[in-house]
């Protein structure tokens, strides 16, 4: 097992109850961290939990919508509750939309902004007073929409694309207190990207045949990299955007 040096560590994983975020958390309480997992499913939240009790760390679930201000404070009193302080927060909640630009709607616009952008801020924001006073680490995600055009998501794409300058400013303005970095993941087979295939009908083969390593990523892969950027051995690193995505961003 590898050993990123999260032994005793408590911090947040939003969207932690599924793809990414699950698998972020499952690495972390098998070597002994304990994180509290935010999401709006109960359901979800309490499988993921049942999941995790095997681990050497422990889990806890925080049921919220992050696309409210409301639902970031909430999550910001559950952790402030026993005055422990954060090491770490991985910014991991999103939502994902295909739309032309001629038929993205207003309504559109505002879930997706605040499903991506307003719930990475306001949450990295309600929980700055809970954090550690050293070596604390903050990772975002965004994706690949962020660094070169895609298809038919320019909506997205904008969004995440906010992501990624969200924590290159934020970066410089914690530093040297937290370092704040971003995973910017390419198609991960995650219930959000089964969703992305049934809704845009087209198949699983023709998703990987755009990638130079011929398949889409796997939710370790990507876990994998978060944890190792989380983790205390890798202090030097801040404000930097990595890409995750089988070389399609190499092209």
């Amino acid at each position: 097992m590898i050993k990123y040096g999260m032994e005793g560590k408590w911090g947040v994983i939003s969207g932690g109850t599924s793809g990414i975020g699950l698998a972020v958390a499952r690495n972390l309480v098998r070597e002994g961290a304990t994180v509290c997992l935010v999401g709006r499913d109960a359901e979800k939240g309490q499988k993921a939990l049942a999941e995790l009790e095997s681990g050497e760390g422990e889990a806890l679930y925080v049921q919220a919508d992050l696309s409210t201000l409301e639902g970031c404070r909430k999550v910001a009193e559950t952790v402030g509750k026993d005055g422990k302080k954060l090491d770490f927060l991985v910014n991991s909640a999103g939502l994902y939309q295909e739309k032309t630009l001629q038929d993205i709607t207003e309504d559109d616009y505002n879930r997706l902004m605040d499903g991506n952008v307003k719930s990475t801020l306001f949450l990295t924001q309600q929980l700055l007073p809970h954090f550690a006073d050293e070596g604390p680490s903050i990772v975002n995600i965004a994706s690949d929409a962020a660094l070169e055009g895609n298809y038919g998501c320019s909506l997205y794409a904008a969004a995440k694309g906010a992501v990624v300058a969200f924590t290159r400013a934020l970066a410089l303005d914690l530093a040297p207190w937290i370092r704040v970095n971003c995973v910017c993941p390419g198609d991960v087979d995650t219930p959000l990207v089964q969703k992305q295939l049934e809704e845009g009908g087209y198949s699983l083969e023709s998703m990987a045949s755009v990638y130079p390593l011929g398949r889409i990523g796997r939710p370790e892969e990507v876990a994998h990299v978060i944890c190792s950027i989380l983790s205390p051995l890798n202090g030097f690193m801040t404000g930097s955007i990595v890409p995750v995505d089988g070389g399609l961003t190499a092209k």
